[in-house]
């Protein structure tokens, strides 16, 4: 299957024994689905939402070695996280680009300048030297040479080092789509209320399709749990009594506009409330602001940005960018994450609490992974895979991902791609987008403008997305919802101050066309949708 075809896969689901079974797909559930099935194991993961729906769609969007977490003594993460990071570089350079970093040190600063120096050393060296470019360390000049609209006073120099950027939604969208490639059964809408024990060994599990009236049973050798935030919900079908293994930490972001801001690229810095380290991310016309770090007991499917978790971010970009003047206004839109940190090992404060990830083995076999971070999923995955192959007592193969590009990754330049996709569609800001999402591959969504001249109109004057966008992702990347489409095949819910609600009935009767159903109940559920994900709560 060269896409992702669900009611292919819901019909594949009932049929015979998989040698393994995820239960989640984010990053880490549908990455581990693409090893084994590239291994040779018949693999199926199902998804309760969509994949990237959870903690998968409200990352920083960076795939970085953390800097951060140098202070804390953790130099075997960011060690593995600089491996993965010039990895992602080379397999999918067009989902993970390099972005560079300005570090401003003001007088007085938690950090002070000799440390931030000693500390961007050792990240480079960390990286063993190959990172995308050396760091340098400047004055007051150079700073401001880079990023001119920071706050002057008190400003006594930075540095400037690189890490890398990615779309989390996109990257989850082509794990899955490479695992259909590779064999694997993907389905999302697909929530599994029951696991199958026989002889007290899980043995598979019962999936309800969430968008039919469907129940399918799934045998399976192997079950995985992957399922995030929501890890302790599967764990407990196994076992009622089992304690909590999450503990999960709320993440904010903000888009405001970047011309009301002013950063040329992305600066790290340090928040004048409380201390902690947070971003300004370049994301096209717009700035993100992020991330707040707070432990929450709220459910995975409730969390919200707030009202004064919004001020915070604002207050920490306008002391830094005195002229940007943001209010609640000028908010685009707001989202919280959670990161399903491992419970035993995040005590204290959120932002110590350990990035680490870790596999735990059930007493019937239910093998659950959680913890770990965006960067490191493909090393993650590829340890889950080796555990599910010694639980079927096979020897252990090596994982081929690491040289596997992903899918559209095979390019040799990203800028001769997109000055090809732009001469194609004839608007530079169209090719570039289309790069960015589908790499060599996007001649795909062209070709459908080509078929139908009409899909090359825009959804919105102001942004780059094509109707042949929204039908793509309902052919060929597995959408059944508008929420799919508009906020994580494109971005666009991201973006437009209504969050896409006037696009809504559009896009749901291109759903329609496709899928059946009624266009209203489309809309209905792309209110609650986006409610649940943009609402800013008082």
């Amino acid at each position: 299957m060269h896409h992702l075809d669900r009611e292919r896969a819901w019909a594949a689901l009932g049929d015979g024994t998989f040698d393994l079974l995820v239960v989640g797909g984010g990053i880490n559930g549908v990455a581990i689905a693409r090893d084994a099935a590239l291994r040779g194991l018949r693999t199926a993961v199902v998804e309760a939402d969509d994949w990237g729906a959870g903690t998968s769609s409200r990352s920083s969007r960076l795939i970085h070695g953390g800097v951060r977490y140098l202070e804390h003594g953790w130099l075997h993460l960011v060690f593995e996280a600089s491996r993965e990071r010039r990895l992602l570089l080379q397999l999918a350079p067009h989902l993970v680009r390099p972005l560079a970093f300005t570090w401003p040190i003001y007088r007085g600063a938690r950090v002070p300048r000799w440390k931030l120096a000693a500390g961007l050393w050792l990240y480079d060296l960390l990286a063993l030297f190959r990172n995308v470019g050396r760091h340098t360390s400047f004055g007051a000049t150079g700073v401001l040479r880079h990023e001119p609209r920071v706050q002057t006073a008190g400003l006594t120099g930075g540095a400037r080092y690189w890490d890398a950027q990615t779309n989390d939604t996109r990257l989850t969208v082509a794990n899955a789509l490479d695992a259909a490639r590779a064999g694997a059964v993907a389905c999302n809408h697909a929530r599994v209320t029951a696991l199958v024990h026989e002889g007290g060994r899980v043995a598979g599990a019962t999936v309800n399709d969430a968008l039919n009236d469907r129940v399918c049973p799934v045998r399976a050798r192997v079950v995985v749990n992957a399922a995030g935030p929501w890890s302790d919900v599967v764990r407990r079908l196994d076992d009622p009594t089992v304690p909590a293994g999450v503990r999960g930490t709320k993440g904010v972001h903000v888009l405001v506009p970047r011309d009301r801001v002013g950063n040329r690229d992305a600066l790290t810095l340090i928040a004048p409330q409380d201390g902690r380290v947070w971003f300004v991310l370049p994301w096209g016309a717009f700035t993100m602001l992020g991330t707040t770090d707070t432990f929450t007991e709220v459910a995975p499917d409730a969390v919200r940005a707030t009202e004064a978790d919004v001020a915070y971010l604002l207050t920490a970009c306008n002391h830094v960018f005195p002229e940007a003047k943001l209010t609640p206004s000028d908010v685009i839109s707001a989202w919280a994450g959670l990161r399903p940190l491992v419970a035993s090992a995040s005590a204290g404060v959120p932002s110590n609490a350990s990035r680490e990830h870790e596999l735990v083995h059930a007493p019937s076999g239910l093998l659950s992974i959680t913890g770990g971070k965006l960067t490191t999923y493909r090393a993650m995955a590829a340890q889950v895979v080796d555990a599910v192959e010694r639980a079927l007592g096979r020897s252990v193969t090596p994982s081929p991902t690491a040289q596997r590009p992903l899918p559209g990754g095979t390019l040799t330049s990203v800028e001769a791609e997109e000055r090809a996709a732009s001469a194609a569609v004839g608007a530079d800001d169209i090719g570039r987008h289309w790069v960015a999402q589908h790499g060599s591959e996007w001649r795909a969504v062209h070709a459908r403008c080509v078929a139908e001249p009409a899909l090359c109109e825009r959804l919105v004057p102001t942004l780059p997305y094509v109707w042949a966008d929204v039908v793509h992702a309902i052919d060929g990347e597995g959408a059944c919802t508008v929420a799919d489409v508009l906020i994580r095949r494109l971005s666009l819910a991201f973006e437009v101050a209504d969050q896409g609600r006037a696009l809504a009935p559009t896009v749901a009767a291109r759903v329609v066309a496709r899928r059946g159903g009624a266009v209203t109940d489309l809309v209905a559920r792309y209110d609650e949708d986006a409610a649940r994900l943009f609402t800013i709560e008082r």
